[in-house]
């Protein structure tokens, strides 16, 4: 038996080296590319622009809702609703600041991982002070003020979909916090700002709100929590999100078939389906161990994220036939690389999905792409 599992063992050894051999080799000139462009770079926060329509302070994060309009009828009335329809002059400088931060860190990260180079780290480190210690320039650890409509609302639950882009940050840190250059009272400064977030995640009705969405916002919620609870060592909560996945996500959100019925009902069903897909399968690549592998969980009536990622796995392959109505916006855009093939691809040791994320696009330009893709560095993961 014993001979068994040492077999076996090396085994999974030798396909996790055969991933990662593969990943690095499709990935090592654009990460390089992109950690010269991040080693220029200087840090811009939330303290570098306002609007006057913000409720918040200096250092609160502010955005608006993306869907939202000025009502033909009257300018002074409350936005209106265009489901789908980006509304391009909502204030949206402070969501681009972090995605900058989010693409920054994760180049740093990915290069130190590649090249063991220690000016990776020191570089990291400035941004990530300026982001969450220095009194200055540091972001309050809550979104009260996130996605903010005018006329209707100062903020919502719903905009903490906007920090999805800390996940790659914190996930950075944790590739790097064991370097001799990584300086522990800063990076302890910034669990402390992690934790603090949490602490509003979980307790304030707006993290309550996003917590309890039937859609794409509640799968994110548990991402983040998950991806911030590893990075401050909080069991209890993971704990929280692995239950949460196993008993809300997954049953609720997938249908027998695998889809997700919420986001094909709307009008970017393409996009909407694999932003959830890619948000649900790092959720398993956050919390998955040995004694609970998220990844070989099923419903007690078969649902699974294989079956998700095996629904939608065709229409990334070749979008033509795609079944659904295109999105209203971006259709041209997509796909370009999701992490839910790579993760998928060494969870169920699937080399055609590897094969297919190889050729996709690894380095989007377009602003919404990019902003609906905040797992973009695997190596770091």
């Amino acid at each position: 038996m014993w001979l068994l599992l040492i077999w076996t063992g090396a085994l999974q050894a030798q396909a996790q080296a055969d991933y990662t051999k593969a990943i690095t080799q499709t990935l090592r000139k654009q990460v390089l590319k992109d950690a010269a462009w991040a080693m220029q770079q200087e840090p811009v926060t939330v303290t570098a622009s306002t609007s006057p329509r913000s409720a918040g302070g200096k250092h609160d994060f502010y955005s608006e809702g993306d869907y939202w309009w000025p009502n033909p009828q009257s300018a002074d009335s409350p936005y209106i609703q265009k489901d789908g329809m980006t509304n391009p002059d909502n204030f949206v400088a402070h969501r681009l600041a972090m995605i900058r931060f989010s693409r920054i860190m994760g180049a740093l990260a990915s290069a130190y991982k590649i090249t063991g180079d220690q000016k990776y780290i020191l570089q990291a480190l400035k941004h990530c002070r300026a982001w969450f210690i220095d009194t200055a320039t540091r972001m309050n650890p809550n979104l009260l003020y996130a996605q903010a409509i005018k006329g209707r609302a100062t903020g919502r639950g719903i905009g903490i979909i906007d920090t999805i882009h800390f996940m790659e940050v914190v996930q950075a840190l944790m590739a790097m916090q064991h370097a001799r250059n990584m300086d522990k009272q800063s990076l302890m400064a910034i669990k402390d700002w992690f934790a603090q977030y949490l602490t509003w995640l979980t307790t304030h009705q707006y993290g309550k709100d996003e917590m309890n969405a039937a859609n794409n916002h509640g799968t994110c919620w548990v991402m983040q929590v998950a991806a911030f609870a590893k990075f401050t060592g909080n069991q209890a909560l993971l704990d929280f999100c692995s239950d949460r996945y196993k008993t809300v996500l997954l049953p609720n959100q997938l249908a027998a078939d695998g889809s997700f019925p919420q986001e094909l009902r709307r009008t970017k069903p393409y996009g909407y389906s694999l932003f959830n897909l890619d948000a649900m399968t790092t959720v398993c690549r956050i919390l998955s161990t040995k004694e609970n592998n998220l990844w070989a969980f099923q419903t007690p009536d078969g649902r699974s994220i294989k079956k998700g990622i095996e629904f939608l796995y065709p229409y990334v392959a070749d979008k033509s036939k795609w079944p659904f109505k295109q999105d209203v916006m971006y259709w041209n855009d997509w796909p370009v690389a999701p992490p839910c093939l790579v993760f998928g691809a060494e969870a169920y040791g699937n080399k055609t999905w590897l094969d297919t994320w190889t050729k996709l696009d690894h380095a989007p330009v377009v602003e919404e792409v990019i902003r609906n893709l905040p797992v973009r560095n695997p190596l770091i993961w």
